[in-house]
């Protein structure tokens, strides 16, 4: 199981996602930015050691997930998950995201984080990226941070998510509740603050939630998936046009050598009996 690290781990970390995801648009190989990353980090952390293990199994499995999971000691479970859903060939969740997602995490906890803030700033990654909750939720649960009441209601959550509107489950749970209801016998999890900014937003897009804590209480907001750019557009609409233009190119050449043949482009009256 995953432990709480140092501040300085998190620290590290938080350069290394973001370095990595930097220069792997620069064109290196994967292997060679975490042998290069790795002289740059502090030799007292913990994090070098767990690159030269990353560095190993990506040469016999291709990606960072299993290894990940491995050194759960040190990575958390949601810190596996997220990157095992963008390693995923069927998924369409990209990996320069979820190293963003990452960072920001890493960077938040290395600034006196609240149980609070990393709740809100996991679900809120679930839910933009189209994650499985199922999976997250489980992973979240996991992760040292949380005490017991927080793992057993995360769990609870994982139950109900897409049945009670997370808002309010979060008011419920809230110091605000609390102070109107004499008669609640669960465990208080949220601020006051949150459960008045939670009361506010019910029945809403839980979007409009995460944007209203950020803004109020300054927990940190998930990075989202950047338009495609003009660039990006070019190749799929140049590669189209290059198709059309050999078509034509090859009904020109069939009315050189003597007219088109039509007949292929009808259907035989032994095949419309067939179907």
């Amino acid at each position: 199981m995953a432990q709480l690290l140092d501040r300085e781990e998190y620290i590290e970390q938080a350069y290394f996602y973001r370095t990595l995801n930097e220069r792997m648009q620069q064109g290196m190989s994967t292997q060679e930015l975490l042998l290069a990353v790795r002289q740059e980090l502090l030799a007292t952390a913990k994090l070098p050691l767990a690159l030269d293990f990353l560095r190993t199994e990506l040469k016999h499995t291709g990606g960072f997930a299993t290894a990940m999971a491995r050194m759960d000691h040190y990575f958390t479970a949601f810190q596996t998950f997220v990157i095992r859903e963008a390693e995923r060939q069927e998924g369409r969740f990209d990996f320069r995201i979820a190293l963003e997602i990452l960072e920001r995490e890493a960077k938040y906890r290395s600034e006196n984080a609240t149980r609070q803030g990393i709740f809100f700033f996991q679900f809120e990654a679930l839910c933009r990226n189209r994650l499985g909750y199922d999976a997250g939720l489980e992973a979240m649960a996991a992760d040292p941070v949380y005490d017991e009441a927080w793992g057993q209601w995360i769990l609870t959550v994982r139950r109900q998510v897409g049945l009670i509107d997370l808002a309010d489950m979060v008011y419920v749970r809230s110091e605000y509740y609390r102070m109107t209801h004499e008669d609640m016998d669960r465990a208080v999890l949220f601020g006051e603050k949150e459960g008045k900014i939670a009361l506010a937003n019910r029945r809403k897009d839980p979007v409009y939630l995460f944007s209203a804590l950020a803004r109020h209480l300054g927990y940190p907001s998930v990075p989202r998936p950047k338009p495609p750019t003009d660039e990006e557009n070019l190749v799929p609409l140049l590669r189209q046009r290059i198709e059309r233009l050999e078509m034509r190119v090859r009904l020109m050449e069939e009315e050189l050598r003597g007219g088109i043949n039509l007949a292929r482009f009808f259907v035989s009256d032994s095949e419309n009996k067939g179907s």
